[in-house]
C-alpha cells in the first residue's frame, strides 16, 4: 500500500509557525530560543545511545526517513511515500533536493551506508541495532528510490527506521564516535546545525536555511541544568524561554505565576526498576548484619513480588508527583497503542510482601541498596527515596545511592547493580519488550537495554513471532502474551507512567508537548 505525503506534527508545527521575514525590520528577523533542560546527550554520535536525552538533542541535526505521529501513525521526513510491495520488500520514495549541511547531496545509498554503520558502532550502551537487524539488503534503484528487503515479514520496519538518524557514505565513511564528538562530523540534514557543544553545560544550533520546511528559530541554545529548583529559578528569572522537565512539587506555584504558561501530555515511558534474576550472588543484598547472603534473593519470584507490593504506586503518584504520572500496572503506558488490554493493577499489600519473604527463606527480611540515576527525569532521586521506604516496611532495609546519569548507565551496562530504577519511553509495547524484557541476543540484536540479562522463554517466543506477524490482530495477541508473561514474573517491576511537562515565558514561546518527553525547537513557536 503507497502511503501519501502526510505531515508529520513536528514538521506541520514548523510549517504553519514559520517566521515571515519583515525587512523593513530585520532585528525581529533573527529569533534565538534558550531552553533550560534536565540531562545533556552522552555523545553527539547519533546511533551510539539510544536515550531520550541523545535523541532530542541529535534529531533537530539529523534527520529519519519517517516519523512517529502521537497516536502511533507514521509520517513522512526524507521519504515522501512507500509501498509494501510484498512481505519482504519496501520500496521507499526520497524527498529530492535533500542536501548535508556541508551542501553533500543525500542520496539513497545514504541510506544503505547508515543501516550497515548502526550494528558495527562499538562500546554502545543502548545500540540502535534491533533496528535495522532485519534488514537483509538495500537495493538503490535511483538516487531517490531505493528498497529494502527484510530477512523474514518484519510490520514494524517504519517504525524501526524512524529511530535511525541518517548519515552520509561521503561525509561519514569511517567516522568514530570520538568524530561526532569533537563536533567536526555533526553534519546531518535536519533542521538545524550544530554550532557548539559543551557537554553537561550546553549546545549550540543554528537554523538550516535549506531545510524543506521553515524552522521558527535561527538559534537555539540549550543550557543543561539538572537541578530543578535552578531550572524553575531561571525561567523565573527570564534566563531562559523554556524548560523542560518541570518538577511536579512546582506545578501548582508555576500555574499561579501569570508571566508563565504550562504545557504537558501524558507519555509513552515506565520507570521500572530491574531486578538481577540472573547473578547467582547479589553484591549489594545482605543479611542484616552486614554478610553476603549465600544466593541471590531476587531471583525468587516470591521476593520480587513482595517488593512490588511494597510499593504504594496510588500514592506515590499522588503524594510525591503531586498527580502528575499514574500508577502502572504493566510494561506501556495508555498512550502506546499496542500495550496488553485490561491488566490487572500491581497491588500494595505489606503483610502479604512480608508473608512472601519469610514463604521464600528471608522471614527477617534482609539489607539492599538500590540505584538510580539523578537528574535524568523530575524527581528521580524523590521516587528512589520512597521506593526504599516501602521496601523498609516489608522488612527489606533499603539504601539508596544516586549517581550522575552518564556514570549511571556505564555501571548498569556493566551489570554492577542488583536493584536499579530506570525509565524507558516507546510508542509501541513490542518494542519496549524487545529492547528492555528479550533475552539478550547479538544474532538477532535483541535486549539491547536488557541489562541484567533477563530471560524468559514464556515473553521470547510470542514476542518474536509478533515481529514476524502482518495481520494486526494476530500480532496484538501475541504482544499481549509477552507483556502478560513479562509482567507476572516480574523479570521488569513497572512502577509509574510519567507525564511530561514544559513551562514557558507566556510572552516568548508556546510549545507542542510530545509524548516521547522530547524538547525539541521545532515544537517551540515565538508567542509573538
Amino acid at each position: 500500500m503507497t502511503h501519501p505525503l502526510k505531515r508529520s506534527p513536528r514538521l506541520a508545527l514548523g510549517l504553519a509557525l514559520g517566521l515571515a521575514i519583515l525587512s523593513a525590520t530585520p532585528a525581529l528577523a533573527q529569533r534565538t530560543l534558550t531552553v533550560g533542560d534536565i540531562t545533556s546527550p552522552s555523545s553527539m554520535d547519533p546511533h551510539f545511545h539510544s536515550t531520550t536525552n541523545n535523541s532530542q538533542a541529535l534529531f533537530q541535526i539529523f534527520d529519519a526517513l519517517v516519523d512517529q505521529d502521537e497516536k502511533g501513525g507514521i509520517t513522512p521526513r526524507l521519504a515522501t511515500a512507500w509501498t509494501l510491495v510484498d512481505d519482504l520488500t519496501w520500496e521507499i520514495t526520497l524527498r529530492p533536493g535533500v542536501a548535508f549541511h556541508d551542501g553533500t547531496p543525500f542520496t539513497a545509498d545514504d541510506i544503505a551506508f547508515t543501516l550497515a554503520r548502526v550494528p558495527a558502532v562499538p562500546n554502545s550502551p543502548g545500540p540502535y541495532t534491533p533496528y535495522v537487524r532485519s534488514v537483509a539488503a538495500v537495493e538503490v534503484v535511483s538516487p531517490t528510490v531505493l528498497r529494502i528487503r527484510t530477512h523474514e515479514p518484519n510490520p514494524y520496519l517504519l517504525y524501526d527506521l524512524a529511530q535511525v538518524m541518517l548519515l552520509s557514505r561521503r561525509i561519514h565513511q569511517g567516522a568514530s564516535t570520538a568524530d561526532f564528538n569533537s563536533g567536526k562530523l555533526v553534519i546531518g540534514t535536519g533542521p538545524y546545525r550544530h554550532e557548539r557543544f559543551i557537554q553537561n553545560e550546553r549546545h549550540e544550533l543554528t537554523r538550516n536555511q535549506a531545510y524543506h520546511a521553515p524552522a521558527p528559530w535561527d538559534r537555539v541554545v540549550t543550557r543543561y541544568i539538572p537541578g530543578a529548583g535552578a531550572r524553575v529559578a531561571a525561567l523565573l528569572a527570564g534566563e531562559v524561554d523554556l524548560i523542560g522537565g518541570v518538577p511536579a512539587q512546582d506545578m501548582a506555584r508555576l500555574r499561579g505565576d501569570a508571566a508563565i504558561a504550562l504545557f504537558g501530555t501524558e507519555s509513552q515511558s515506565t520507570a521500572y526498576l530491574f531486578p538481577d534474576t540472573a547473578g547467582e550472588t547479589a553484591a549489594f543484598v545482605t543479611d542484616k548484619a552486614g554478610q553476603p547472603l549465600p544466593r541471590n534473593p531476587l531471583r525468587d519470584l516470591r521476593v520480587r513480588r513482595a517488593l512490588s507490593l511494597a510499593i504504594n504506586r496510588a500514592a506515590l503518584v499522588e503524594r510525591l508527583l503531586v498527580g502528575q504520572g499514574a500508577p502502572a500496572e504493566q510494561f506501556a503506558p495508555p498512550s502506546v497503542a499496542d500495550r496488553a488490554p485490561e491488566m490487572p493493577p500491581l497491588g500494595f499489600d505489606v503483610t502479604e510482601g512480608r508473608r512472601l519473604l519469610a514463604e521464600a527463606g528471608y522471614p527477617d527480611g534482609f539489607r539492599m541498596t538500590i540505584h538510580g540515576p539523578g537528574g535524568f527525569f523530575p524527581g528521580d532521586s524523590n521516587v528512589l527515596q520512597s521506593i526504599a521506604q516501602g521496601f523498609s516496611r516489608i522488612g527489606v532495609e533499603t539504601q539508596v545511592e544516586v549517581l550522575p546519569p552518564s556514570v549511571f548507565f556505564t555501571r548498569a551496562t556493566n551489570r554492577d547493580f542488583s536493584l536499579f530504577l530506570t525509565t524507558y519511553s516507546s510508542g509501541l509495547a513490542a518494542n519496549t519488550l524487545r529492547q528492555v524484557v528479550a533475552t539478550k541476543d547479538a544474532a538477532t540484536g535483541y535486549g539491547p537495554f536488557n541489562r541484567q540479562l533477563y530471560s524468559n522463554p514464556g515473553v521470547d517466543r510470542p514476542l518474536a513471532q509478533a515481529f514476524r506477524t502482518m495481520d494486526p490482530a494476530a500480532r496484538q495477541a501475541l504482544t499481549t502474551e509477552a507483556m502478560q508473561a513479562a509482567i507476572g514474573d516480574l523479570g521488569v517491576v513497572p512502577v509509574f507512567y510519567l507525564r511530561w511537562n514544559w513551562a514557558a515565558r507566556r510572552d516568548r514561546v508556546i510549545y507542542a508537548p510530545n509524548p516521547q518527553g522530547r524538547t525539541f525547537a521545532l515544537s517551540a513557536r515565538p508567542a509573538n
